[in-house]
């Protein structure tokens, strides 16, 4: 009999992709299926990026890229951190990586192991806590609270390091709550920070273009204090519409770079030449259909907002970021995961339930807002007729 290391019995998923399965299996039935369960922008990648990609292709980028990536990918992503920041990063300090996730995996891997301590959102992303018991080290939960907002709270965050702490990963704007931190929190979190020198934090800000009402991303790159523990997490998917190219960047400090890329050599070697090239067209081009998606996404998260709310045991906090609402479920009698579960089957509408983002995640199911108007306004429609049975 094989025998496997103990951390694949501990790993997780991210059942956003189950859900999808799940509805692209109903809908071979025959079945109507509105899914608003993935995180997946419903816009296509704008056509002068995959120009960009085709032109790389015929020009015969085709063979192996540098481990960190190509030097003008590098380059452009520091052109934007400058624009949307205003913070000057070196190109020596960029990794490009394929997608998002890789981020979280590798500074994770960097820093846990058994008898360290990682903190994370609860509820947040899943893969954060199922890498996190992956490598052996606990995860601590930083509690996020609708009443807050669906925002971190610095007091509560810091209350949680212990000299076994070696990484706080934070997200804001955040995934699946919505919430976005704002920049008086982030403050006082990065003030209590300097006394715990021996905690690395990463900070994923996937998301940073995508706020509403006036709210502003604060980017931990506005701390200098903590730029030498300081990992940043984005990439191209969500901003450009991407999530299939597998385009993730991150910013590192210097005593961790030369690790990362380390991981790179020995797991994914370098990333595509032509989706780097789509990249720094992305960067560099027109940014017109971001405009216009982030002002769909504004306009959907008001239908959203407006449609939960009407329905009866729902209510729906307005999300202030991303493309995801959190609407709290707990008046309906359901358990959220088996409302989830009976939606799809039952209603043909996919949604997520919150326990898949944490055990804070009870009582919540996530909506994502990256699908159309009509779809959304369909999927209220069923939702209503369901829980008046």
């Amino acid at each position: 009999m094989l025998r496997t290391i103990a951390g694949f019995d501990r790993i997780g998923e991210e059942n956003a992709f189950a859900v999808l399965a799940r509805a692209t299996a109903l809908a071979a039935e025959g079945k109507d299926i509105i899914n608003l369960g993935i995180g997946q922008p419903d816009f296509k990648t704008p056509g002068h990026i995959v120009e960009a990609a085709i032109k790389a292709l015929k020009d015969g980028h085709h063979g192996y890229t540098p481990a960190n990536g190509l030097l003008a990918a590098r380059e452009a992503v520091a052109r934007r951190t400058l624009t949307t920041t205003g913070i000057e990063v070196s190109p020596e300090n960029i990794m490009i990586v394929p997608g998002g996730k890789v981020t979280m995996f590798a500074a994770i891997l960097i820093f846990g192991e058994p008898g360290a301590e990682i903190l994370y959102p609860d509820p947040g992303f899943p893969i954060y806590r199922s890498m996190i018991e992956f490598t052996g080290a606990k995860p601590i939960p930083v509690p996020i609270r609708e009443e807050n907002g669906f925002a971190f709270s610095a007091e509560e965050t810091l209350a949680l390091i212990t000299p076994q702490t070696r990484l706080l990963i934070l997200n804001s704007p955040a995934n699946p709550t919505g919430g976005v931190t704002p920049k008086s929190e982030i403050e006082k979190l990065v003030k209590g920070l300097e006394a715990h020198p021996h905690v690395a934090i990463m900070s994923d800000e996937i998301y940073d273009v995508m706020t509403y009402d006036g709210e502003e991303h604060c980017s931990l790159l506005s701390f200098p204090e903590i730029r030498d523990r300081l990992i940043i997490l984005n990439g191209w998917s969500k901003t450009w519409a991407m999530t299939g190219w597998r385009m993730g960047w991150s910013i590192w400090p210097n005593q961790l770079y030369d690790k990362v890329r380390k991981l790179a050599v020995n797991c994914w070697s370098c990333v595509n030449a032509p989706s780097q090239f789509a990249g720094i067209a992305a960067i560099d081009g027109p940014q017109d259909d971001v405009v216009r998606m982030c002002e769909a996404f504004d306009k959907r998260r008001k239908v959203v907002v407006d449609g939960l709310n009407s329905l009866p045991g729902i209510s729906c906090a307005t999300p202030k970021g991303a493309f995801y609402a959190f609407p709290n479920v707990k008046a309906t009698g359901w358990a959220a995961k088996q409302l989830a579960t009976a939606l799809l089957d039952e209603a043909g509408v996919a949604l997520i339930g919150g326990p898949d983002f944490g055990i804070l995640g009870e009582g919540y199911i996530r909506l994502s807002y990256a699908n159309s108007e009509e779809n959304i306004l369909r999927a209220i429609e069923r939702m209503e007729k369901f829980l008046a049975k």
